[in-house]
């Protein structure tokens, strides 16, 4: 039994869901993706799933406000509610539907999350898992209520492990996407069935960290250097980890820790070298920190591009922070 399905999500995870429900065969009513830019980015993309569902022929919206309030709500409520889902999938949603919307169909909303809830709700779950030195990830798929990420769990999977050269970006796209995906579909097929059984989070396990903003991207050369490591992998690639170099914020990406015995030619750290002193400059920026030395590929000068390392020209001695 095919159902009629609203899609709620973004870029090409919501694409691939998108495309792997008509595969399944069932309807797509309407498409929610994010609002165009009101003006072309030069040389950006635009966003995956809304050229999708355009290419397709599919009911596009992009509204701009989602949330709970005013006359503006009522309208995409309306809107909603006029298109006829059955369900609503959501794909990587980013913005916290109204309950108007999400208990609309008949068979209510499903809705990924890149976590094993209920552990890293939030916004910025996949930056958190490796900022706080998570060993394992997983995806969930959970029947959103009007708490983040607090709802019942209908589908989940583990067993996907964070390695140490992981940032954000990689550990999603290495380790996440392909198994989100599919979670998605097996979630829509067990409500499809009727054999869906959600159960409630165990608040006992729960986190929820916020955002991972500018305040917690800043250095700070006393920390450990495996927790140094963790947090530049885990804001890479937003909004890059940030230090100092004289009066220039310089934001620090591709890193990894060095191991034991891996100098390149320049002079290990020694427990006398001032944390954030750069020791070398060449395939990578090597820099002190406290137990270790930091291996940095790429760098940002205040809002320049990304360079390599080899041609920040940032000397050896330098004093990072």
């Amino acid at each position: 039994m095919a159902l009629s399905v609203a899609v709620f999500g973004q870029a090409a995870f919501g694409r691939d869901v998108l495309l792997r429900l008509l595969e399944a065969g069932h309807e797509v009513v309407g498409v929610f993706a994010p609002p165009a830019p009101a003006a072309p980015v030069a040389g950006g993309r635009g966003d995956a799933l809304a050229e999708e569902a355009q290419r397709l022929g599919l009911r596009l919206l992009r509204p701009r406000v989602l949330r709970r309030g005013g006359a503006a709500i009522a309208e995409r409520v309306a809107e909603h509610a006029a298109l006829g889902a059955e369900l609503n999938v959501l794909a990587f949603v980013t913005q916290i539907l109204p309950e108007e919307i999400l208990n609309a169909p008949r068979l209510g909303s499903l809705c990924f999350h890149p976590s094993l809830l209920p552990k890293f709700r939030g916004g910025n779950a996949l930056a958190w898992q490796i900022i706080l030195g998570e060993r394992e990830s997983g995806v969930t798929v959970f029947r959103p209520d009007a708490g983040v990420d607090t709802g019942p769990i209908v589908l989940q999977q583990g067993g996907f492990a964070i390695e140490k050269h992981h940032t954000a970006a990689s550990l999603y796209f290495e380790q996440l996407y392909e198994p989100g995906v599919a979670a998605m579909l097996r979630a829509v097929e067990l409500v499809e069935r009727g054999e869906a059984q959600p159960r409630p989070q165990d608040e006992r396990l729960a986190s929820h960290q916020g955002l991972v903003d500018d305040e917690v991207a800043r250095i700070d050369w006393e920390r450990p250097a495996a927790e140094l490591d963790c947090l530049l992998r885990g804001c890479d690639p937003n909004p890059g980890a940030h230090t100092r170099l004289g009066g220039e914020t310089l934001r620090l990406f591709g890193c990894r820790l060095e191991a034991a015995g891996e100098p390149e030619g320049a002079e290990a750290a020694s427990a006398a070298t001032a944390p954030g002193t750069v020791l070398s400059c060449a395939q990578s920026l090597r820099i002190a920190a406290r137990g270790g030395v930091l291996r940095v590929a790429k760098l940002r000068r205040a809002k320049g591009p990304k360079l390599p390392a080899a041609e920040s020209g940032i000397a050896p001695g330098a004093r990072l922070g």
